[in-house]
């Protein structure tokens, strides 16, 4: 047989197999239309991939059905965040010990930098590696007062609805003030 006598051939047995897929396919495919958990697409098989991406899609139809789930509060994994802000700015030369605290509302960053790195570049760098991975809502404060590091230290473990809490968090807030916070 020559190749084109299998052309012919071999698309006419694609189109077989992919008519007969359809038919079997077809009354699940009508549940599963109405119901968006059923319709999930398959989490990809490398578990690399999986980590990385995030994909979900759905028609009209989907989303217009009373029974679609609503949609879950975002919620932000603080720690997650501070660790990523600590070690962007760590990534830079110039710094030599970075605390970074995450609250509901604001970021603190206090970091020790070398005496070559310029005091406003400094505060800068720390201000846009917060703002690159927080929402736009979040007050971030900055300071090169290296004894501001352990007072953000004592409040990761402290109590949020103790009060002294609240008071603790303002005055570290007003320290940091006294330092440059960059653009």
């Amino acid at each position: 047989m020559t190749i084109k006598n299998l052309l012919p051939l071999t698309l006419s047995a694609l189109f077989i197999v992919s008519a007969c897929s359809d038919y079997t396919n077809d009354a699940t495919d009508k549940d599963s239309a109405l119901d968006p958990v059923k319709n999930q697409q398959a989490p990809p098989v490398d578990d690399d991939l999986n980590d990385k991406l995030g994909y979900v899609h759905y028609t009209r139809s989907e989303l217009d059905t009373d029974n679609t789930p609503r949609s879950p509060i975002l919620t932000l994994d603080r720690n997650a965040v501070a660790n990523m802000i600590t070690k962007t700015i760590m990534q830079n030369d110039g710094f030599e010990e970075v605390a970074t605290l995450v609250t509901d509302q604001e970021v603190l960053i206090a970091y020790q930098k070398t005496d070559e790195m310029d005091q406003n570049r400094a505060a800068d760098i720390a201000k846009s590696s917060a703002k690159s991975v927080t929402p736009r809502y979040f007050d971030i404060y900055v300071s090169d007062n290296d004894l501001l590091i352990k007072d953000i230290h004592s409040l990761h473990r402290a109590s949020t609805k103790n009060k002294k809490y609240d008071n603790t968090i303002d005055q570290i807030i007003n320290e940091m003030k006294k330092a440059p916070q960059g653009d």
